[in-house]
């Protein structure tokens, strides 16, 4: 039992680093090269690292869970949004109070949301109820 979930939660940061850095990146292009407001430029970069986020949990995190794929898809997008909706207000919250860089302050943000999305993702998103 602890080695299959010591596999996930390895997985998991894999997968949950590389979903990540598309946010921040796509986040932190979206406000150099477009002249998008931190905020809406987050939303872009959720958008596009949902999908690098599933395609890797479905395939290799919470593979062994065996969920079907569309249910997997639509419980973890709730997931996902539930995260991003945190997200957004933590980081809008943040930008008021604190001098910290938006880059910094998203990176900060984005690492405080991935517990919460392992124990739902895992216990809920790719379940498979047999």
């Amino acid at each position: 039992m602890f080695g299959k979930l010591a596999t996930q939660i390895g997985w998991f940061v894999i997968v949950g680093c590389a979903a990540a850095a598309t946010h921040w990146a796509v986040a932190v292009a979206c406000v150099a090269w477009a002249g998008m407001a931190p905020l809406v430029a987050n939303v872009a970069g959720w958008l596009v690292a949902f999908g690098v986020s599933f395609a890797g949990h479905y395939r290799l995190t919470f593979r062994h869970q065996h969920a079907p794929l569309r249910r997997a898809a639509g419980r973890f997008f709730l997931v996902s949004a539930l995260g991003f909706a945190i997200n957004e207000t933590a980081y809008a919250t943040l930008l008021r109070l604190t001098s910290i860089p938006y880059d910094i302050l998203l990176a900060l943000v984005l690492i405080g949301i991935a517990g919460m999305t392992f124990i739902l993702g895992r216990c809920w998103a790719f379940r498979h109820n047999r």
